[in-house]
Formats: C-alpha cells, structure tokens, sequence
C-alpha cells in the first residue's frame, strides 16, 4: 500500500514527496518517482499537474 502524505523541501532545497509504503515513512525526489513502482500513480491531480509544469519549463531550457 502506498499513500501521498505531502511535499517539503530538504536541507538542499529540493522537493521531496514523502509516502507511506508498507507502513514505511519514504522520501522521493521528483527526478525518482518514475523509479519507485505506484509513486508517481499515488500523487494526487495538482502534484502531478505542477511536475508537468516544472518538466515543459526544463524542456524549453
């Protein structure tokens, strides 16, 4: 079972996704969703939604 608990911001400043998988606290980094099977699935419409903004910015750097 993997459930989205939020976002916050490390001590290097980049977001990290925090889930519950198994009953386990684990932290994502936006680049490592894709490699953590359900992740990306679990985050709700507007996270993914603003991953897509911050990919289409990078795309046009």
């Amino acid at each position: 079972m993997i459930r989205y608990m939020g976002t916050r911001k490390n001590d290097d400043g980049a977001a990290v996704y925090v889930f519950l998988v198994n009953g386990m606290q684990k932290e994502v980094r936006e680049h490592a969703l894709k490699q953590h099977p359900g992740c990306y699935e679990a985050l709700p419409a507007p996270v993914k939604a603003q991953i897509a903004a911050n990919r289409a910015w990078l795309s046009r750097l």
